[in-house]
């Protein structure tokens, strides 16, 4: 039998994948912000965790498990990335790759509005290639039972679920959420008033990932009484009678009244034995009403019932704010509203609820206005965020800064009690490692120093940058015995043999340098000329991947069109 052929999304310029150069990042401790004092083990954070663990029996509650509650507190080490969030992708992934618990993104909804350029065709495929190559990315660096969370309208939607299915596959697909973002209709509107974003849902792996149960709400607890006194605490009746056939129930039971019910309902059974619910009954669990007529009902106890709710697919405003919320929280921070379409605190608290525990690792490459590193901040998770707008600067890091002082009272502030404390280190991406020169020719960027050289290069070539102390030519090393050296002096013979001493011969060493004059009878030396060993790597020079279409070119006049300029 011949299998069905794999169905693929296409689109112009599929094939035509970006040659990433893996940056390495340069913090800026001006920029990095921390609290003056530690608030370590304070009570919301030690709440969370405490209710993490007690509602979640899966792994990802058991690894949270193993740190004591009195280590969960203040959380510095977060980082904010300044530039392309595709490089910046990149430049984690060497350090970060199956490790992040939970991506969320907000990316641009491509809605048309910014593609005046092109046509509806030309922007769409763009659309969807920037886009899969940074799901890829996100997919390595996302932990075993790690999960992606995606904002999305439905004018991408649909394609975005297909792209997200070849690049996670179909079986790794979790939900797709209805957030009701608005709570009026638009008038305005053309055909209908759209009142619902999407957030889609995958999981690295679908077997690993298990979300957590949301917490009980007072409504949910509110059917829960005791009017008799129950020792066991607060109750609620459940129906006795179900429709499912069962053998053993349709037995007469005569009240404590003494009025004799011959059976269950037309159609339906008792959905206990007969000695089972006498052994329930001379336990006081079931209820026979107050004057003792009633149908007989079992009580389920509060105290019994799963400490936890089910995620649903649909999410209410009133649950997870809206679209007018976001904005207030926006205009209080920063006194005007300067996002189109910022995202309520209330739902990124629902989606971190779901996806993550406390010190789990969040990773949002769209950060926008920051709302997912100040909430994650507040929830006692760690967090990196990614932003090349300048509003990184003159908006996120002043919000985190109030986060971390405890002068932020909007958003879940007040619903995790968070008093401050933690911080932030602030990164930008280097320039790329490799300039032309002023005859056109390669060469190593003038901005480089030589620490920056060496952990650029153990970068490119799978090595971790570890420079040693004490040894000279240690500047990283792949294994306990494998290291690599960098040097922007051209070495001779007598240099390298020298080197080769030093390694001896339980030992290797790539070597990279600009000129070398030798032979091969070093053994335990790979040398290797810069730029030459890295020149066809990748792209070089290349600054800018972004969503931003107001970087890309112009369409093209028709033929015969004429300028008008």
């Amino acid at each position: 039998m011949t299998k069905n052929p794999k169905l693929e999304l296409t689109w112009i310029g599929k094939e035509n994948r970006p040659r990433l150069e893996p940056r390495i990042l340069l913090e800026d401790p001006e920029k990095s912000y921390h609290a003056k004092h530690r608030v370590k083990n304070g009570p919301q954070i030690t709440q969370i965790y405490t209710d993490s663990v007690l509602r979640n029996s899966h792994e990802s509650a058991k690894s949270a498990d193993k740190l004591p509650a009195d280590e969960i507190g203040d959380i510095f080490d977060n980082r904010l990335i300044f530039g392309d969030n595709l490089l910046a992708l990149k430049a984690l992934e060497a350090e970060f790759a199956g490790k992040v618990k939970c991506v969320f993104i907000d990316p641009p909804y491509n809605t048309g509005s910014a593609f005046t350029h092109y046509d509806d065709g030309l922007e769409h495929s763009i659309w969807l290639s920037l886009m899969r190559d940074r799901l890829e990315i996100i997919r390595r660096l996302l932990s075993e039972d790690g999960s992606l969370w995606i904002t999305i309208d439905d004018n991408e939607a649909h394609y975005l679920k297909v792209l997200c299915d070849e690049v996670f596959g179909r079986g790794n697909f979790i939900a797709s959420i209805i957030w009701r973002k608005n709570y009026a209709p638009k008038s305005s509107a053309k055909h209908f008033s759209v009142d619902h974003d999407y957030i889609l849902v995958f999981a690295k792996e679908g077997d690993a990932w298990h979300p957590n149960p949301l917490p009980r709400s007072d409504k949910q607890d509110k059917a829960y009484k005791n009017p008799d006194n129950d020792p066991r605490g607060l109750w609620r009746p459940n129906n006795l009678a179900a429709r499912n056939f069962y053998s053993k129930g349709t037995y007469s039971i005569k009240c404590p009244s003494g009025r004799v019910i011959e059976g269950p309902p037309a159609g339906s059974y008792w959905r206990i034995s007969e000695d089972k619910f006498w052994d329930m009954d001379r336990e006081g669990r079931i209820w026979w009403g107050k004057n003792g007529n009633n149908v007989p009902a079992p009580k389920i106890y509060l105290s019994e019932v799963k400490q936890g709710v089910v995620p649903q697919t649909y999410w209410d405003y009133v649950e997870v704010g809206h679209t007018q919320d976001a904005k207030k929280e926006i205009v209080s921070l920063f006194g005007e509203d300067v996002f189109g379409t910022p995202k309520p605190e209330k739902l990124l608290k629902r989606v971190l609820e779901i996806a993550t525990n406390p010190n789990d690792l969040i990773l949002d490459s769209f950060a926008g206005s920051g709302t997912t590193g100040a909430v994650a901040h507040k929830m006692g998770r760690r967090w990196i965020m990614v932003e090349l707008g300048e509003h990184c600067h003159t908006h996120i890091i002043p919000r985190l800064k109030k986060v971390i002082d405890g002068e932020d009272p909007g958003g879940i502030t007040k619903a995790v009690n968070w008093p401050g404390g933690g911080g932030f280190r602030y990164y930008r991406l280097a320039p790329s490692l490799l300039e032309r020169d002023k005859w056109g020719n390669w060469v190593i960027n003038k901005d480089y120093n030589a620490a920056m050289l060496a952990e650029a290069l153990c970068k490119l070539e799978g090595f971790t940058y570890a420079p040693s102390d004490s040894v000279y030519w240690q500047h990283g090393h792949s294994t306990e015995r494998d290291f690599l050296y960098v040097t922007t002096a051209a070495l001779n013979h007598e240099q390298l043999q020298q080197l080769s001493d030093e390694v001896g011969p339980e030992r290797t060493l790539l070597v990279l340098c600009p000129a070398f004059r030798g032979h091969d009878e070093y053994p335990n030396l790979t040398v290797k000329k810069i730029p030459k060993q890295v020149l066809n790597r990748c792209e070089w020079g290349h600054d800018d991947y972004s969503l931003r279409v107001e970087n890309l070119p112009q369409k093209p006049p028709e033929p015969g069109q004429q300028d008008l300029f």
